[in-house]
């Protein structure tokens, strides 16, 4: 190998960095990787590696795996467990004796990312409830309130491609963190930055006497309160419905099949192919089930052979449920997140109202992020329970959740658009797997009368109003540009806070406008906005005369103008072509007017 002080790119700043990575680094293989590039002078690769540092926000890290700081590996990890653990003991005062919640998934290197926090948290005094095998990312955030732990961390990427990895941190209130506590932690990282010997040592360390592994325990409580929340399970053990499950390569099998049993119904077919974790996702381009029939066409497949009607899957960390029904004419329909959000609302409600028949709605919450279907403040409005909507993420969900619980309030449903659904507050988390029981008893308890998913659903529209979703993108790659598009909305009439008052002319009056960049709402009293704002991001939200709601935002990770669209018809509004005309039409005239694409140079998204 050859010695550090041969590194000369001819920049002095990334020689050092990289002399610096060299002297920490405790994996040979990276390093090879690093000399190759040296030798190559590969400048640019290893500027990006460098010059760069993968930031601790309030999704934890996320990112590719390989060499670098810019990059996940194992010094990366270290420097981050070294940072997060001296947070963690300068915040909570009792946080060695309360320990953290360790869990894993099946990507390349998670297991080994998780033994090295682990060590570095036993060595620093911390008890640690680790996983003995791969687990749903839902198990940690169960398992913090479970054991009244300080912390708990997932390592998993979710649904990103296969050379990714990431590391998932929930505080002691066992939602996922937000500022100060993401600041905090990225802070305290970059002043712990070189790694003590100890923490690159994983052996013994399921052997250390602050180490104990969890798994057991959790699976009991937790399939046993799933079973406690059955409503009807003669239902379910006779059902004539068939279910098939793909765990997309990742965590649920084993999961699904005891959540299954334990809701009393007979074993699902399983997509053989998908049904182990494999790092590598050979079945799917991208293992991500809201890709819809694309990423289900094995689950579609495996059911036409099984004589089964309903499709359920997992993301590969099993925190998201998608979900598929067959038809008459034995088409299959995916259904969307917003529209299993509208299905398991109704559900959730309706188990909440057999279960308390006399029970004073007032106190009964459930939540949606911003950007998904506004259904629930629909059957709010008639039903008399509260809604909330809260910024996207299930980040802010958990913790608006875990100030209601502390209020005495019951919360029982919460989602967001991108299939993430949380299903009571035993998990104060999107979970895929209670999340894909309740639908298969909802639909076992709709067939005895005759019903469809997709039936029900139009019930529902025909009751609480039609609720029809555009939602898509465009690129760009330049931020001046974002922020000039997001600045003349902001000063349609060259003033401040004069943003559009109709599109086509005065044809659709717009009615409200909520900027979440600049805290500007023109429904509140005030004019300032109730959610919080955040300078760093591009967030305005226009509602229309007509019940249509648009939000154009910008993506924290991706180079993207992204809009979301929902007309919210009254009940009395049911002819759905007319409405999918209207739809149609004001969205092709919102992004001609608002976003410019041909004037921008936006690229639209591909097909």
């Amino acid at each position: 190998m050859a010695p550090k002080d041969s590194v000369n790119t001819g920049n002095t700043i990334l020689d050092e960095k990289i002399k610096e990575w060299l002297s920490w680094n405790n994996d040979s293989a990276a390093e090879n990787e690093i000399q190759n590039y040296i030798n190559e002078g590969d400048v640019s690769t290893l500027s990006k590696l460098f010059l760069t540092r993968l930031e601790f926000g309030t999704a934890g890290l996320r990112g590719r795996m390989g060499p670098g700081y810019s990059q996940l590996n194992d010094l990366v990890i270290v420097q981050t467990g070294q940072g997060f653990v001296k947070y963690l003991l300068s915040t909570i005062s009792d946080a060695k004796t309360k320990g953290v919640v360790l869990g894993y998934d099946g990507r390349h290197h998670s297991k080994r990312f998780a033994e090295l926090t682990a060590a570095i948290l036993v060595n620093n005094g911390v008890r640690v409830y680790m996983y003995s095998k791969v687990c749903p990312t839902p198990f940690v955030p169960y398992g913090v309130l479970k054991y009244k732990c300080a912390a708990g961390i997932m390592v998993t990427a979710s649904h990103n491609p296969k050379e990714d990895n990431g590391y998932k941190v929930y505080w002691d209130n066992g939602a996922q963190i937000i500022s100060p506590h993401d600041k905090g932690i990225q802070k305290s990282i970059l002043a712990n930055l070189e790694p003590l010997e100890s923490s690159f040592n994983t052996s013994g360390i399921n052997s250390h006497q602050l180490f104990s592994d969890p798994l057991e325990n959790v699976m009991q409580t937790y399939f046993k309160t799933l079973k406690d929340m059955v409503l009807y399970p003669e239902t379910n053990k006779n059902t004539v419905l068939k279910f098939t499950y793909t765990a997309m390569h990742g965590v649920g099998y084993d999961y699904m099949v005891k959540a299954f049993d334990a809701a009393k119904f007979k074993p699902f077919i399983v997509v053989e192919e998908q049904k182990d974790p494999d790092p590598d996702f050979p079945t799917v381009k991208f293992p991500n089930p809201e890709e819809g029939k694309s990423a289900l066409d094995l689950s579609m497949r495996t059911a036409n052979q099984n004589a089964s009607g309903i499709i359920l899957a997992n993301d590969p960390d099993a925190d998201r449920l998608a979900c598929a029904e067959k038809n008459q004419k034995g088409e299959w329909r995916v259904f969307t997140g917003n529209e299993l959000g509208a299905l398991l609302g109704w559900w959730m409600l309706h188990h909440h109202q057999v279960r308390y028949p006399d029970a004073n709605l007032s106190d009964v919450f459930m939540l949606a992020s911003t950007v998904s279907s506004k259904i629930l403040r629909s059957m709010a409005n008639k039903e008399g329970f509260t809604f909330e909507e809260t910024l996207t993420g299930f980040k802010w969900m958990g913790n608006r959740v875990t100030e209601l619980l502390r209020q005495k309030k019951t919360v029982l449903f919460a989602f967001e658009e991108a299939i993430g659904f949380m299903c009571s507050s035993t998990v104060i988390d999107k979970d895929g797997i209670s999340a894909g029981v309740r639908v298969a008893e909802m639909a076992s308890y709709l067939e005895t009368m005759g019903i469809s998913l997709a039936g029900k659903l139009d019930e529902i529209y025909a009751e609480y109003g039609h609720h029809i979703s555009d939602n898509s993108y465009y690129i760009c790659h330049e931020q001046l540009v974002i922020k000039s598009i997001f600045e003349r909305l902001r000063n349609f009439n060259g003033k401040p806070n004069t943003y559009p008052s109709s599109i086509l002319g005065g044809k659709y009056p717009i009615i409200g406008i909520r900027d979440l960049t600049t805290g500007y709402d023109n429904t509140q009293p005030d004019n300032k906005a109730i959610l919080p704002v955040s300078k760093s991001s591009q967030m305005v939200t226009f509602t229309f005369e007509n019940g249509l709601v648009l939000t154009l935002r910008t993506s924290g990770t991706e180079p993207k103008i992204k809009y979301y669209t929902e007309l919210c018809a009254s009940p009395n509004k049911q002819d759905l072509t007319e409405l999918k005309d209207v739809l149609n039409e004001m969205v092709a005239a919102i992004v001609l007017e608002f976003l410019q694409p041909e004037l921008n140079a936006l690229i639209a998204r591909s097909s």
